[in-house]
């Protein structure tokens, strides 16, 4: 008997970046595919029963690369300060609710850019952690003593280097998070500010962190604390606000991967009410079109794109963004494959998830399902049909689909 699993799906985006396929036949045995092929009739064995997706667009699964699990999204100044300066206790179903939004927005991997307490690292060894996500954790980020960053890390002691402190550090990270320029300005258009380390000091823990085959991910916009990061080594680049097309070519030419994390710019101009006192509208916008021309500008050169939202941003929502995020790809020129390629297998590649990410023979048959053709997505990633997790159906999004409210 056939114990084979058959599934025709309308259309199918591998996460290659390559065509878009129509009417296709999954084979999947034990939990991965066995064959990814043209559908017939006649190529079916004898009795064998398949499931009609033809209606429907089959994806891998999404993959976050820049998330704080700690931080809600609100608008809500009170919610937002209460979040900042919260306990871990206090925190936990906070965490454990954006896991959730994040696994029913077809989210099934992520990567924390840390928090100033560890929370996300702390509550990955909680029993009601989300286990259909792959969730990634930098802890507590590293920024200079004086400088930006102290609501998603802490600094190195007196007299310390970084390299030092982090050499102290014994939490069980998966990446290490360095914050190397400040935030960007809403009020004044391009304005940079200077790097928080040197190029020795960064290239010093990147070599340390490489000894524990550990990535290191780095906030930094700016030309000059962008060509620093780049050139100490770091594996990706937070941001790259006004990065400028030298650091591009320099990171097409290293293979550094690039977070754009766009749509956090096109959040704070539909939120402006509740960004930063005197923050210029045009200013927003100027910021985003910048943003979406350096995002092209990657497209040509050949940069390896990851897609990150930076949920928990303000107007930043977990799950629901990352749709935000592909259509501003789509808006810089990428096609919808290519768009789907950063937002999948890119991530993987990134993130060190070898099965994961691309549907192709061998590989596990986890992918989503989202109703109707490829020109609806991605908006329809919201509303997704299905969640496949080893080639069965997972019944906890059939059970609790949720979506924010």
């Amino acid at each position: 008997m056939d114990k084979a699993l058959y599934i025709l799906a309308g259309w199918l985006i591998d996460g290659s970046g390559g065509p878009i396929r129509e009417k296709v036949l999954l084979k999947i045995v034990d939990g991965r595919f066995a064959a990814i092929e043209p559908y017939s009739v006649e190529t079916l064995p004898p009795a064998a029963q398949v499931k009609d997706l033809s209606h429907c667009t089959v994806i891998p699964p999404l993959v976050d690369c820049h998330v704080h699990l700690y931080m809600s999204g609100t608008t809500d100044h009170t919610i937002r300060e209460w979040q900042l300066s919260a306990g871990y206790e206090e925190l936990r179903p906070v965490i454990g609710r954006h896991l959730h939004y994040l696994f029913s927005h077809g989210v099934l991997a992520a990567r924390d850019g840390g928090d100033h307490g560890g929370f996300a690292l702390r509550y990955r060894a909680e029993p009601e952690m989300q286990r259909e996500i792959i969730l990634k954790v930098a802890g507590r980020a590293w920024h200079k003593k004086g400088r930006y960053g102290a609501l998603i890390g802490r600094y190195p002691g007196e007299g310390e280097s970084l390299a030092e402190a982090y050499a102290a550090e014994n939490d069980a990270i998966d990446h290490v998070k360095l914050v190397n320029s400040g935030l960007n300005s809403l009020k004044i258009f391009g304005k940079e500010t200077l790097p928080q380390f040197t190029l020795e000091e960064i290239a010093a823990v990147v070599r340390a962190a490489e000894q524990q085959n550990r990535k290191v991910m780095v906030h930094t916009n700016g030309r000059v604390p962008v060509q620093l990061a780049v050139a100490g080594g770091c594996h990706s680049i937070e941001h790259g606000f006004f990065m400028g097309r030298e650091n591009l070519e320099l990171m097409a030419e290293k293979g550094t991967f690039w977070v754009p994390t766009v749509f956090t710019m096109k959040a704070y101009g539909s939120n402006i009410h509740a960004a930063q006192a005197g923050a210029d509208r045009q200013v927003i916008e100027k910021n985003l079109e910048h943003q979406l021309g350096q995002l092209a500008m990657a497209r040509e050169l050949g940069v390896k794109v990851a897609l990150g939202t930076d949920a928990g941003s303000l107007g930043v929502l977990h799950g629901e963004s990352m749709v935000e995020e592909m259509k501003l790809y789509k808006k810089a020129g990428y096609s919808l494959a290519e768009t789907v390629q950063c937002a999948t297998s890119n991530g993987a590649e990134l993130l060190g998830i070898d099965d994961f990410g691309l549907l192709v023979n061998g590989k596990t048959a986890t992918f989503l399902v989202a109703r109707g053709a490829p020109a609806q997505l991605p908006r329809k990633l919201s509303y997704l049909e299905e969640i496949y997790l080893r080639g069965v159906p997972s019944a906890l999004y059939r059970k609790n689909p949720v979506k924010h409210t």
